[in-house]
């Protein structure tokens, strides 16, 4: 049911995209936009089940329905990037 995944590495002010699956794809957020900014700022895993209902949501894809985006740690405690996986079907 997954029809994006992707990372954003944390970079200077941005998360910017390396490695992902699917199509083109935003590529440059910044830390406090968006459901990935969101959870690069609290460190928390974000789902989010209808992503018209999550306010400040970017749209890089009108068929995105649901999200869910985990952060990934170096080894001094620091967000160094987000792990974003986008679905085509709400939940």
């Amino acid at each position: 049911g997954f029809f994006w995944v992707g990372f954003y590495v944390a970079k200077d002010d941005q998360l910017v995209l390396n490695a992902f699956q699917g199509p083109v794809a935003c590529t440059r957020i910044d830390f406090d936009k968006g459901v990935c900014g969101h959870c690069y700022t609290t460190r928390e895993t974000v789902i989010v089940p209808d992503v018209e209902k999550f306010p400040g949501h970017i749209a890089c894809s009108s068929l995105a329905r649901s999200e869910i985006v985990l952060p990934v740690f170096a080894p001094g405690g620091e967000v160094a990037m987000v792990l974003d996986v986008d679905s085509d079907r709400l939940d």
